[in-house]
């Protein structure tokens, strides 16, 4: 059974000039002790995602239609006081920059004990102690001494851990991720990686893990969507998205990470640009920078269907595609 289910998800932005659709009809699901991957260029939708996920969407942005459920209980239409108790307790959350998780006017040991006993019910002792083990477990060298120390002595790195251990605090069933190495070194990301990988094996949690770095995505992930103007374009087992991408977009992606072995003077680009969301094209958004666009791709907007071992929304797999219809035949 899945753990957490998205079905046919919808963000809107209303303003003075209509509505703006951001996320438009997005469906995945994480099993427990998975971690998918969710990818894509700045504007995708990959943050708004999370934000839509753990309760915290900007007004006015809202989720329009779709659900959202947790171990089968749908949590998209709960008030924000009930959500306030999920959060944290069943689902907890990793950013990208740790300063803005944590208050500098008090120490770590504080907001973790704080956090621990808003959703266990355990004493301030027993609370400092799991706080001591969590940064233990986390990797935070003479944690004992550590927990009374404030955020700004510690390191980038360092901060990230405790913004993970406080993730961590309520034993929550599903992390989201939103970036969470993208500020660190290549070494301290490693080490990150490599903790959010142990606690999925460890704790059975599930990991929503939100960054546009294909390496990471390879490194940690079991599965990846990959997002396009608020909509999944593609979505399978990592190796095979990485290896095998069946959409043209996900292809220019993996085209455009460098290759230490290949022999080429110039890195691969995908020409163009993420189009607005006042302004996104009629049928296939990703029909303007296309190089096998058709027909079709301009009139009719494709779903997610079969293409080998992953899911793509392209009119290539269609059942009734025939390959004299792109326009660019021999790249087909």
């Amino acid at each position: 059974m899945s753990l957490l289910e998205v079905k046919n998800l919808v963000v809107e932005f209303p303003n003075r000039h209509g509505v703006l659709r951001a996320l438009d009809n997005i469906s995945f699901s994480i099993a427990p002790g998975e971690i998918l991957g969710v990818v894509g260029e700045s504007g995708a939708g990959k943050s708004l995602t999370g934000a839509a996920i753990i309760g915290l969407l900007e007004p006015p942005g809202h989720v329009a239609s779709g659900e959202i459920l947790l171990e089968g209980e749908r949590i998209d239409n709960l008030s924000a006081d009930k959500m306030r108790h999920i959060r944290g307790r069943r689902i907890g959350a990793i950013f990208q920059d740790p300063l803005t998780s944590l208050n500098p006017l008090y120490t770590v040991g504080r907001q973790l004990i704080e956090t621990i006993q808003a959703h266990l019910k355990v004493s301030a002792r027993e609370a400092r102690e799991r706080a001591i083990q969590l940064l233990k477990d986390t990797g935070i060298p003479a944690a004992e001494e550590r927990i009374d120390h404030f955020p700004h002595q510690f390191s980038g790195g360092m901060r990230q851990r405790v913004v993970i251990a406080l993730a961590l605090a309520a034993e929550p069933k599903l992390i989201v991720a939103d970036e969470p190495t993208t500020a660190l070194d290549v070494s301290i990301q490693a080490q990150i990686i490599g903790l959010l990988k142990n606690i999925c094996r460890t704790r059975g949690a599930a990991v929503m893990l939100i960054t546009h770095d294909m390496g990471v995505i390879a490194e940690t992930c079991d599965r990846v969507a990959v997002l396009y103007a608020g909509r999944v374009a593609e979505i399978g087992p990592v190796h095979e998205v990485i290896n095998h991408p069946a959409h043209p977009y996900t292809r220019g992606l993996m085209a455009s990470i460098p290759d230490m072995d290949a022999d080429r003077e110039r890195l691969n680009q995908i020409d163009g640009a993420m189009p607005r969301l006042n302004a996104i094209p009629k049928g296939c958004a990703f029909n303007p920078r296309c190089p096998q666009v058709f027909d079709r791709c301009l009139e009719q907007r494709p779903e997610l269907m079969a293409a080998g071992a992953t899911q793509a929304a392209c009119w290539l797999h269609a059942a009734d595609y025939q390959p004299h219809e792109a326009a660019t035949e021999d790249t087909v």
